[in-house]
């Protein structure tokens, strides 16, 4: 069994996210624990919002409230639903918040049956819930329930290879280990059906991918290559053949992950829900922050390609609960990159105005309640959902000069060897 958790700052935007489930038959719940009943027995987030109340209240330290795992047993494991609800339960009790009030919903929404638990990170007296090493202790109750509940384990190194990812760290060295890393858990983790919307799930861990055609020994051949990307796009030190990851990451696994994709694409239609969603957040939208800020709130993330003029000729949506990437085009005509070039104008307007108003100081960003603001809305995929994130990102100019001088010290050492090497014997 594998465990994820997240951390987020709306208590609000996770039931709502929850909510959407239950109403689309893809979520039941299973469990609670000191929570309110609904007099209709239906889920209702306004009785899970009171039920959470005293705790936020006393609250006056802690940002991220908001507590989130997601536990995915092996899908041979047929369990019942009051099997599943005893795994929540024990799961919380040894990760130390068997005395919170928390909900569990079993999710249905992909191949694979899985649980969602929502709780709180603060305590009855609004103190912070220990979390040192939650993650590690986290693998080793999987470990633990496995065992007691007779689950199948997970294989030798799956554990490893499903640890949150992260964006490069160039001064951290082993480059190679890094990429290989990010490449591998894209592929295994996401469903896209382009070498594009392969290389935007690239781009956002500062790794992009590029296709090589060539011929070796009279018969021509196909491969990939992944550089490494600074903040701007630009890149930094050699790129690394495929190759070097193994197949995985190959030419011939992507071709393959392409069909594999669109079929699984189909099957949970992901496009038809979609498409409300998205519809719906441009039809409120006042402009194009507002727009991505109203799709975060729902698990989506909206990346926008303009030109040197600044106008949108590309956008492309992230649906990080079912971990799906999709071309606007791929969803329909009206929600292509013509459609949201009002929403930027908008937005440059704005901007303008605000700019104009205040000269010397910037513009807060917009106040909202720490218990209703939606922003913080997470899911099982959340250590990647955070990097997803789009923001405008900050100059990386150091790690740029740190991977120039590993560059140049590279060059002479290989100088050196060259120079070491003995000439022919006459």
């Amino acid at each position: 069994m594998l465990a994820k958790i997240s951390s987020g700052k709306s208590v609000f935007g996770v039931l709502a996210y929850n909510k959407i489930k239950v109403e689309d038959n893809q979520a039941d719940v299973l469990y609670s624990q000191k929570m309110f009943d609904s007099a209709d027995g239906k889920f209702s987030i306004q009785d899970c919002m009171d039920s959470f109340y005293p705790y936020l209240a006393k609250n006056n330290r802690t940002e991220k409230v908001v507590f989130h795992a997601s536990l995915n047993p092996d899908p041979k494991d047929k369990l019942s639903d009051e099997r599943l609800s005893e795994i929540a339960q024990r799961y919380m009790e040894k990760l130390g918040y068997g005395n919170q009030p928390y909900i569990v919903f079993k999710h249905s929404d992909i191949d694979r049956t899985h649980a969602h638990i929502v709780s709180l990170r603060i305590d009855e007296t609004g103190k912070k819930i220990n979390d040192s090493y939650e993650v590690v202790r986290s693998m080793k109750i999987c470990k633990e329930l496995e065992q007691e509940f007779n689950l199948i384990p997970l294989k030798k190194g799956q554990r490893e290879s499903e640890a949150p990812t992260k964006k490069i760290d160039y001064k951290a060295g082993d480059i190679k280990h890094q990429v290989g890393n990010i490449a591998k858990s894209v592929m295994n983790h996401f469903y896209f059906q382009s070498f594009g919307e392969y290389r935007t799930l690239l781009e956002q861990f500062n790794v992009t991918v590029e296709e090589v055609k060539g011929e070796h020994k009279g018969k021509p051949y196909r491969g990939l290559i992944y550089p490494v990307i600074d903040n701007k796009g630009e890149k930094i030190g050699v790129p690394i053949k495929s190759s070097k990851f193994g197949k995985s990451v190959g030419y011939d696994v992507m071709q393959k992950h392409f069909e594999h994709s669109k079929t699984a694409i189909e099957k949970n239609r992901i496009r038809e829900n979609l498409r409300p969603v998205i519809a719906k957040a441009m039809k409120e939208a006042k402009n194009i922050d507002d727009f991505k800020l109203l799709l975060k709130e729902k698990g989506i993330g909206a990346i926008f390609r303009q030109n040197e003029q600044g106008r949108i000729y590309g956008v492309t949506f992230i649906d990080y609960q079912n971990q799906a990437i999709l071309n606007g085009s791929r969803l329909g005509k009206e929600f292509s990159a013509n459609q949201f070039q009002n929403l930027l104008s908008n937005s440059s307007v704005k901007k303008e105005k605000a700019e104009q108003q205040t000269p010397i100081k910037p513009q807060s960003e917009r106040a909202s309640s720490p218990s209703l603001s939606l922003s913080g809305i997470t899911d099982a995929a959340s250590s990647l959902f955070s990097l997803f994130d789009i923001e405008p990102q900050r100059d990386n100019s150091e790690d740029i000069a740190f991977a120039k001088e590993k560059e140049w010290e590279e060059k002479q050492r290989q100088r050196s060897a060259k120079r070491r090497k003995p000439g022919r014997q006459i």
